[in-house]
């Protein structure tokens, strides 16, 4: 069978849930997918940010096959090696004491959310529940963090909403002073807006929120889903801005493809949770865990985000220099390998004609390509990319 009998299988028999790309990807290797058809494409969204090491590791394959001789699931009434030695790793190389374990950002971002109100409750300020998030922000599409997202288009037809949520401009310091109450628990944040366009914050925004958090005696959490594990060219971003904070979430390519997500706090925080508060079935199950320490490890070795900064300084001066020859170009923003090139016209059209060429990006807010490739991507694979890049931007929108 080829791609469209599959693809006219998935109509009639999976919800209708995402506007897909009509190719079906059937195996990878290193930076390199194929598809059902047998074409090769160059990956730049990497499961989005879910791929560190690519596809096709032997390292993370064997890492899986050797703990499903052992055990694959069993429930957190017992302790778990492997979750265990993952909350050691993550504490020990993080702001963090203690870490919880779900399988996804969204579910991560529902724990933090929870957690904030938790810990307030705890101490007698029953009132504080409000969280402050940024407009543009994109937590997640549970009934929560729905409310805390800052984009109205994916809270249409779920209505009403969760309580207890806020939102002011991204980078705003002085709207977020003034939106803060009696009532506020927490900000929360992404230190790098994703979703909403790869939009950077200015390098002493985080750090003001910091201090302004503790002025206000409110917690702050950091959304890291996906600008963690090494993404920007440090374990995370929020180390680029010197703020840390005092809950963060994980998920995307933490164990490397394999669901994942993490909640980590501080100790006076994370003692709001205990037995009966917060679970999750599979949250931390060992072979997510013995993913998550392989990835995690190889992440942490020698030379490993030295070449994410190497590549991720590369890939940002290609895009730089065709921006400088195509007038479409409106800008280029981002940090290590979480790379964006914002259009003066709709994006989807330049994506489909990326891949036509053998090139797969993301292209997300309307105009905005975002590129977010293996962490393994090598100076040769980007400079394909870019190469097929100037060829669609010279016939959509001239130079």
């Amino acid at each position: 069978m080829r791609s469209d009998d599959f693809i006219v299988l998935n109509k009639e028999y999976v919800f209708n849930t995402y506007g897909r790309t009509p190719i079906m990807l059937t195996e990878g290797n290193g930076c390199t997918v194929r598809d059902s058809d047998g074409r090769e494409y160059l990956d730049f969204i990497a499961g989005l940010a879910a791929c560190p090491l690519g596809h096709g590791h032997l390292g993370l394959a064997e890492a899986l096959y050797n703990q499903t001789r052992k055990l694959i699931h069993v429930s957190n009434i017992f302790h778990i090696l492997p979750q265990i030695e993952l909350a050691e790793l993550l504490a020990g190389h993080s702001f963090a004491d203690k870490a919880f374990f779900c399988n996804s950002g969204a579910e991560a971002n529902e724990g933090a959310i929870k957690l904030a109100r938790k810990y307030f409750h705890d101490r007698g300020e029953h009132e504080r529940f409000h969280i402050i998030t940024m407009e543009g922000s994109f937590h997640g599409r549970t009934l929560a963090t729905l409310a805390a997202t800052g984009q109205t288009k994916y809270r249409q037809g779920f209505e009403p909403v969760v309580q207890g949520f806020s939102h002011v401009p991204f980078g705003d310091l002085n709207a977020l002073d003034a939106a803060m109450t009696s009532q506020t628990a927490a900000v929360m944040l992404e230190p790098i807006q994703g979703e909403g366009g790869v939009k950077v914050p200015s390098m002493n925004f985080l750090g003001e929120v910091r201090e302004l958090c503790n002025r206000r005696g409110c917690l702050l959490i950091l959304d890291e889903v996906q600008t963690g594990m090494g993404r920007t060219g440090k374990l995370f971003a929020h180390e680029h801005f010197g703020a840390n904070p005092d809950i963060m979430t994980l998920a995307k390519g933490i164990a490397g493809g394999v669901p994942m997500g993490a909640l980590l706090a501080v100790n006076h925080v994370a003692e709001a949770f205990v037995p009966g508060t917060h679970a999750s079935t599979f949250g931390g199950n060992p072979l997510a865990s013995a993913a998550a320490l392989y990835v995690i490890g190889q992440i942490l070795s020698p030379g490993f985000l030295e070449h994410v900064n190497e590549t991720g300084n590369y890939l940002r001066n290609r895009l730089e220099a065709l921006a400088s020859r195509h007038e479409v170009v409106r800008e280029v923003r981002g940090l290590g390998l979480m790379q964006a090139l914002d259009l003066k016209i709709p994006g989807a059209a330049v994506a489909t004609e990326l891949r036509e060429r053998g090139v797969l990006v993301n292209c997300t807010a309307e105009t905005v390509l975002r590129f977010l490739p293996p962490l393994i991507i090598s100076e040769k694979e980007i400079d394909v990319a870019v190469k097929a890049l100037d060829g669609v931007l010279s016939r959509c929108g001239g130079s």
